[in-house]
């Protein structure tokens, strides 16, 4: 069976009564070469577990259980689950999931199916959905070595760009906050079935043991991130004072002038370090704000005098 053949998937799904479900984002790949590729430069060892995305009809599916100790591939519509486990059947490593891996626990399912296994994630993954998957994977506490995915290539663009450059916004810093990006190689729409009317491209997100920066508050830092771009054409200071009203402006102003930044700086010139230090003298000023114990309760002698 040749999956990277257009005419053999054509025929695979008319005998199986199914059709390509835009609604899922599915184009299958049937290029030669590609899938291959992308296994190959998932990082992973020969030993570790795959967790795969959006299997499809498993053109990517088959390259990783030829490569790699266990797959486990979670798959949403059931529709494809027996053609899967059909064009797959000669692989014994290999466990199926009829689930949305937007509803997985994550942690359980990596226990439960891959034990102590290093485990990679390696995946086509549906064009329409592709951040929400992403930020759960990195924000599941799970300890994977790398995420490999296929994006669409504007996407790739946000991945890869470095502050300053045009492509860098929130969901860059947002992703960098975990692990270093890389651009493995480009895909043209010809190497899917149906071809999608843009171009995609893989990337390998290579995940930190360490994150290269300390903050106190990583939620007041996602907070900072949102903020600063929220409103991409006005200043860090004007954004950041939306996004923290509990804030003067002057105060966000000295915030940033504390940080060694011109009163002037755009949100898109700030790295992750930047926007980690940031935060924290935000949080410093927030902490001040807040009423303490002694002054809690001397308010409420007040308005109980008043009464």
């Amino acid at each position: 069976m040749k999956l990277t053949s257009a005419g053999e998937v054509r025929r695979l799904m008319e005998e199986n009564g199914l059709r390509f479900n835009k609604g899922y984002g599915q184009n299958f790949l049937v290029s030669d070469s590609i899938p291959g590729r992308i296994a190959e430069g998932c990082g992973a060892e020969p030993e570790d577990g795959i967790l795969e995305i959006g299997p499809g009809i498993g053109t990517l599916t088959r390259e990783l259980c030829r490569r790699y100790g266990k797959v486990v591939a979670v798959e949403i519509d059931a529709s494809l689950i027996p053609v899967l486990k059909k064009t797959t059947e000669e692989f014994d490593n290999l466990t199926v999931l009829c689930q949305d891996v937007l509803k997985v626990d994550l942690p359980t399912l990596l226990r439960e199916q891959f034990g102590d296994r290093r485990v990679t994630v390696c995946a086509n993954l549906p064009y329409y959905i592709t951040t929400p998957i992403l930020m759960k994977l990195l924000e599941s506490d799970c300890r994977f070595e790398n995420i490999t995915v296929m994006v669409q290539k504007e996407v790739a663009g946000r991945l890869c760009a470095k502050p300053g450059e045009p492509d860098y916004g929130a969901l860059t810093a947002a992703v960098a906050r975990y692990g270093k990006v890389t651009r493995l190689l480009s895909v043209s729409p010809g190497c899917f079935l149906p071809a999608p009317k843009v171009s995609s491209a893989v990337v390998k997100i290579s995940l930190y043991r360490e994150r290269p920066y300390k903050v106190e508050d990583e939620a007041l830092m996602t907070r900072c991130i949102r903020g600063a771009f929220s409103q991409r054409r006005k200043t860090l200071a004007n954004s950041l004072s939306s996004e923290f009203s509990e804030c003067r402006k002057e105060e966000i102003l000295k915030a940033i002038a504390a940080c060694g930044f011109p009163p002037d700086i755009r949100g898109e010139r700030l790295g992750v370090s930047e926007f980690a230090a940031l935060s924290d003298v935000i949080g410093r000023e927030l902490e001040g704000k807040k009423p303490t114990a002694d002054s809690a309760a001397e308010k409420g002698k007040g308005n109980h005098d008043e009464s």
